[in-house]
């Protein structure tokens, strides 16, 4: 798969482009979700869809057709790998922040090729500047607006740099600019919670189950001093973190052999990342 190529609904009409006056570009009004495709199917289907409809009710927004969309998505990928990006918006409404009742959802389906793999020594992280602001009401929620995201990863060019650490307003560590963050303390995994701010991940999700890990507050010595650090998402997978500023760790530790089974299972449970573990 080399292009990019997506197909726009206006409730379950196909539309041949985005209206200008629709949310999603106004305001950020809507939501998406990032799957790794494999072979033209989407093993997390149910997953990403499941957390879809739970952050649209937060939001009062309307949901197309589930079952429409997801044909619409197996003729655009058309039996490749990839990933498919669907974002859903509130629609089209006129100037202003109140929303339009009833509303008409505009939904986009697209594909693109795969990420580059990851190297296979581990990533360098860095510490970012930027910070994930506390609103209770929208943590958890893959919502469109990413504009912390956005800056916190424009401030570094280094390639040597392979991902951002981000803290919220108070401190603690939540997650990276497009991963979730797991270490390894005491002997047992830890997630940051997001119940004040972050993205409630997929491959987070499957995680929690897989290992039993604990969801907690987790400051920077937490992360630092940690017997193991990995990061994840829905279309990379586990990615093992090496480096975080003077800290090192190695592939070849015990810990970092309980990663690499790890990422096993998780090839056993989505067959996409067989791919990453070769």
């Amino acid at each position: 798969m080399n292009a990019s190529v997506s197909v726009i609904f206006q409730g379950n009409r196909r539309i041949a482009t985005v209206d200008p006056a629709d949310r999603g570009l106004a305001y950020g009004d809507g939501l998406f979700e990032t799957m790794r495709a494999h072979r033209g199917e989407l093993p997390w289907w149910d997953a990403h869809w499941a957390r879809l409809t739970l952050a649209a009710a937060r939001l009062d927004l309307p949901l197309p057709d589930p079952a429409m969309l997801l044909g619409e998505a197996r003729a655009l990928l058309a039996g490749d790998d990839g990933v498919l990006k669907l974002l859903l918006t509130r629609g089209v409404g006129g100037r202003g922040y109140a929303p339009p009742v009833p509303a008409e959802p505009t939904v986009m389906l697209s594909r693109h090729p795969l990420p580059p793999r990851a190297p296979a020594q581990g990533l360098a992280v860095r510490w970012c500047e930027t910070r994930l602001a506390l609103q209770p009401r929208l943590a958890g929620l893959k919502h469109c607006n990413r504009l912390e995201q956005v800056l916190a990863r424009a401030e570094w060019d280094d390639p040597r740099i392979h991902e951002g650490l981000m803290r919220s307003t108070e401190g603690d560590a939540v997650c990276a600019t497009a991963a979730n963050l797991f270490v390894l303390r005491e002997g047992r995994w830890r997630t940051p919670a997001v119940d004040r701010c972050g993205v409630a991940g997929i491959c987070r999700g499957w995680l929690l189950g897989a290992l039993d890990a604990l969801e907690t507050r987790l400051d920077v010595t937490d992360v630092e001093t940690a017997d193991a650090v990995f990061l994840c998402n829905a279309v990379r997978g586990i990615l093992p973190v090496v480096r975080l500023g003077a800290r090192q760790w190695t592939l070849t530790a015990p810990e970092y052999r309980e990663v690499g089974a790890l990422r096993a299972r998780l090839a056993a449970a989505h067959p996409a990342f067989v791919m990453e573990n070769l």
